[in-house]
């Protein structure tokens, strides 16, 4: 590289660009010199080829799009010579993509650097890439041939160390890809190499595919306390690993943390056990503060891990060290060093969910000393303070814990309000004294920080005060919620609670001086014009309530529904028509439909808990802390979704398989040889899928249905059940084993698109690592959807898995089109062609020819078609063969005001003989297509 001064010359010439503009010239003349090169007919030197990929990889890494050469990168990394194979293997790490065509013709190169080669350099760089690239093809075609590398007598440590970290990218893509059985004695032969880079690197890949397959490599414990004992006990170990004077303390906290998958090792009563306690009595005695501020970050991070593995071995570990752990700690979390501190109430927290009545107790005398963390200037420590005092607060503590941290909630900065909101609202519910103390403690939280006060939390007091109606609560919530109100500064949220629990409540004290029905009627619609259109909506049910229970103001409430009869908001609209037109059908009919709201369902999981386990997102790796806690919502909530809808009827469960056989020690025979190894791997017949136009009619018929069949051949079927209301939606996905035989790595791919915001519930993995699917079993997967922007392409779906023969893979559409999000809008005729008139300009048009002659019978098909696809038909201007609607997209975005972003939508069908011709306007062009190819598919499908 250091020859090639084109190439010097080029990064010269961007580094004096005077502005993006010059630049960009720049990229672009040099971008079109080196594709006449690559096409010309001649061919290229070694150096040529070497420093036009260079500029290319260059240019890439300015941001520039770089869409050719890749002919060039797979022949410089087939090249023999090192140079160009170093050119290649970087170009191609940047460059090529998973997926792209030119893999298929470069996987020969790369398996011929892995195993055909005896040059360490070649076989560095191959792993290198494979890692960095981690397309699900290329792992797929190598993952054998790196697993060869890594067990080979003949590959030096380097290679070693690379090829242990990459064959773990691999596993964490594709979990499935190694035979964990068969593959357990050949770690254990890794793990008794002397070199320290090797062992770490093994170590690293053993805590991966233990995270997964913990059973199969518990046979290793005994190698990674001889390894540990080996630093901490004898500090034997080369002085190239010597941080600081301490033995690889980096190989010693991923020792310490592979033995946390094993919380019952210290009961098992193995004579390594008193070993491992000497360990961590030395790691915990000889662990001081250094003058050098690196050794005693190295020595301290070994300290805090070694008591993390014993805060995991929880009431079956040692006593003493646990008495000793928690000196240690109670001493950290009073240092002025903020790292130590956060470290210290980190673990603390972890060591206060052990069930252990005796360190919950010592954990609480440190109640006063975690609460003046709460005030510290990092607002990492104030964090781990807020989850220690979470963990720490049950029914004892409780009441002086949150009097605490609302007192604290009222200087909080913005950026822990939320969580200490959230955990305040867990710890009333959780450990309430009484449930009038709940709801007094939520209105603090309410009045003090109104704007993080999720849904969900207002939502559990609605709950709590409805399920109890044998005592008084609901009469002092009345009443509390008539104060509140009766100010002029309450919160959006108190008018939302106050609207509900008056409209359902307020006839319990209607009888008391000054809060008759007529006083609570102008309480709450003071606050008309301050609220959002969603509180709207339930003051607009509580005025329905209020007119059904006091006669006397009824003439007061009935130009409201009145005037809101056309508001522009439809669900506003709606809830007024329904209201008004209520009366007129007659009291008993009236008091029926708004008689009392029955009791909530309170043996589904608190979506509270929820809320804040969904805030901890998992690593790579298991956490350890998380998984062992068998009262966690995680846990739970298998069980909370299977109460909110029913499971599917395909749920035949595959068989467990058998547990391996415990080996003991060192004294073990060397392990065989991988099977397999021998072989070249069998090559999978492909299948995709079969017939696209039926792909097409089922993804056409799902546009305007709620529920249906997405795909289904003789393996699969996809199934789909979606609802969609204002800007959101929730879509199930059902993914079923037709076949006789298992799916392995199974998934299913939804790539994100920059229009909708997405969050993804699957508890079986088919979204993330992937999973198998037993004959006759289904995953599930919970989608909840939200426009943020105008679109008009549907988001993909790729479902893939492989059986013993073939590799599937069906690249589908999820039926989320512009018309999902779709509200229906009805206007007469004046104001259609007036608006229809305005948007011409914005206009997508397109001709479509059908089966069959167009007749009334079909027209009537589009009509519905068109009620079905959200629009509120236009019969006025419509002729025999003419079908028009109105509706309106509606979006999560906000404008400048912070008001919902909507367009506008206007369709019109028009039939003559076999064709229709399809026309959309629309306030957004992208959307105006949308709408056109939406319409343009259920047609064709009719």
């Amino acid at each position: 590289m250091s020859q090639a001064r084109g190439l010097q010359n080029f990064i010269s010439d961007l580094r004096n660009a005077k502005s993006k503009e010059d630049e960009s010239k720049r990229v672009s003349k040099e971008l079109a010199n080196i594709r006449s090169k690559f096409t010309a007919s001649g061919s290229l030197s070694s150096y040529q080829k070497k420093k036009y990929v260079w500029k290319l990889v260059y240019a890439f890494m300015l941001g520039y799009d770089v869409d050719f050469g890749h002919a060039e990168v797979v022949s410089l990394v087939g090249s023999a010579k090192y140079s160009e194979k170093q050119v290649g293997y970087v170009a191609m790490s940047l460059l090529l993509k998973a997926g792209d065509s030119m893999m298929n013709m470069i996987v020969n190169s790369i398996r011929n650097d892995l195993v055909g080669s005896y040059d360490d350099a070649a076989t560095s760089l191959a792993l290198t890439s494979i890692a960095n690239v981690s397309g699900i093809e290329l792992m797929q075609a190598l993952h054998v041939e790196v697993q060869r590398v890594l067990v080979s007598p003949n590959a030096t440590p380097a290679v070693r160390k690379k090829a242990a970290l990459c064959l773990l990218r691999l596993i964490r893509q594709l979990p499935d890809s190694i035979a964990s059985a068969d593959f357990a004695p050949h770690i254990s032969n890794l793990l008794q190499d002397r070199h320290i880079g090797v062992l770490t690197s093994t170590m690293s890949l053993l805590i991966g595919l233990t995270s997964k397959h913990e059973q199969e490599y518990e046979t290793m414990i005994p190698y990674a306390i001889h390894i540990l004992s080996t630093l901490v006990l004898k500090k034997s170990v080369s002085p190239d690993y010597l941080y600081y004077r301490t033995p690889s303390p980096w190989l010693q906290i991923k020792l310490l943390r592979f033995l946390q998958y094993y919380p019952e090792l210290m009961a098992s009563g193995q004579a390594y056990v008193a070993t491992l306690k000497q360990c961590l009595a030395r790691i915990l005695n000889d662990t001081d503060v250094s003058d050098s501020i690196n050794k005693s970050n190295a020595d301290h991070a070994v300290l805090f891990e070694a008591i993390s593995t014993i805060v995991v071995f929880g009431d079956s570990g040692d006593e003493d060290l646990q008495l000793a752990a928690m000196r240690l700690l109670g001493k950290f979390i009073s240092v002025r060093e903020p790292n130590i501190r956060y470290l210290g109430l980190m673990t603390m927290s972890r060591l206060a969910v052990l069930h252990n009545n005796t360190n919950k107790e010592q954990i609480k005398t440190f109640q006063s000393v975690v609460v003046h963390s709460l005030k510290d200037a990092d607002i990492s420590v104030r964090r781990r303070a807020l989850d220690l005092l979470f963990v720490m607060c049950d029914q004892t503590n409780a009441e002086s814990i949150v009097d605490e941290l609302i007192t604290y909630l009222v200087a909080a900065d913005a950026g822990i309000r939320e969580q200490m909101v959230l955990k305040i609202a867990v710890l009333a519910e959780k450990f309430a004294t009484s449930k009038k103390w709940y709801v007094d403690t939520i209105l603090k939280l309410i009045s003090i920080s109104g704007d993080q006060v999720s849904d969900s939390i207002w939502h559990r007091v609605i709950v709590i005060v409805t399920n109890n109606s044998d005592d008084d609560l609901q009469q002092y919530v009345a009443t509390t919620m008539f104060d509140v109100c009766s100010s002029k500064n309450a919160h959006v949220k108190a008018v939302a609670v106050g609207s509900y629990v008056l409209g359902e409540f307020g006839f319990l004290i209607a009888e008391e001086a000054g809060k008759s029905g007529e006083v609570q009627f102008q309480v709450l619609h003071q606050h008309w014009p301050l609220i959002d259109a969603n509180t709207q909506g339930i003051m607009l049910t509580a005025f329905a309530k209020m007119y059904n229970l006091y006669e006397e103001i009824r003439p007061i409430i009935d130009p409201i529904f009145a005037k809101l009869k056309t508001s522009v908001d439809v669900e506003l609209q709606q809830r007024s028509n329904e209201y008004r037109i209520l009366g007129s059908l007659g009291p008993e009919i009236m008091e029926d439909i708004l008689r009392e709201m029955p009791a909530f369902d309170t043996q589904k999981v608190s979506t509270l808990e929820i809320a804040l386990d969904q805030e901890h997102s998992d690593t790579h790796d298991v956490n350890v802390f998380k998984k062992k806690d068998p009262n966690s919502p995680a846990s739970k909530r298998g069980s909370k979704t299977a109460q909110q809808e029913p499971e599917p009827e395909i749920l035949v469960q595959a068989e467990p398989e058998p547990e391996p056989d415990l080996l003991g020690g060192f004294d073990d025979p060397p392990p065989a040889p991988i099977g397999g190894f021998e072989d070249p791997p069998l090559s999978k017949q492909a299948v995709t899928v079969g017939d696209p136009a039926a792909v097409a009619s089922s993804f056409a018929k799902l546009l305007s249905t709620p529920q249906g069949v997405l795909f289904q051949n003789e393996y699969v079927q996809v199934g789909v059940k979606q609802e969609f209301r204002g800007s959101q939606g929730r879509i199930q996905l059902f993914a079923g084993n037709m076949g006789a035989e298992s799916f392995t790595n199974f998934k299913l791919d939804m790539p994100q698109v920059p229009y909708l915001r997405t969050a993804v519930q699957d508890e079986m993995g088919a979204t993330g690592a992937g999973c198998t699917l037993a004959p006759k079993q289904q995953a599930r997967v919970m989608i909840m959807a939200e426009a943020i922007a105008p679109y008009c392409e549907a988001p993909g779906l790729t479902v893939t898995f492989e059986t013993s023969t073939t590799t599937h893979s069906y690249p589908l559409k999820l039926p989320i089109v512009p018309t999902s999000f779709t509200e229906p809008v009805t206007v007469d005729k004046a104001a259609f062609m007036g608006r229809w008139g305005q948007l011409a300009a914005k206009e997508s048009q397109e001709i479509i020819t059908v089966s069959r002659t167009v007749d009334p019978a079909m027209m009537q098909q589009v009509a519905a078609l068109l009620t079905g696809l959200k629009y509120g038909r236009c019969q006025e201007v419509d002729s025999p063969t003419t079908c028009s609607g109105c509706g309106t997209m509606k979006t999560g975005a906000k404008d400048g005001q912070g008001n919902p972003i909507s367009v506008g939508c206007l369709v019109r069908i028009e039939a003559n003989g076999d064709k229709f011709r399809v026309t959309a306007r629309t306030l957004h062009p992208v959307v105006s297509q949308g709408v056109k190819e939406t319409f343009c598919k259920v047609l064709k499908a009719l």
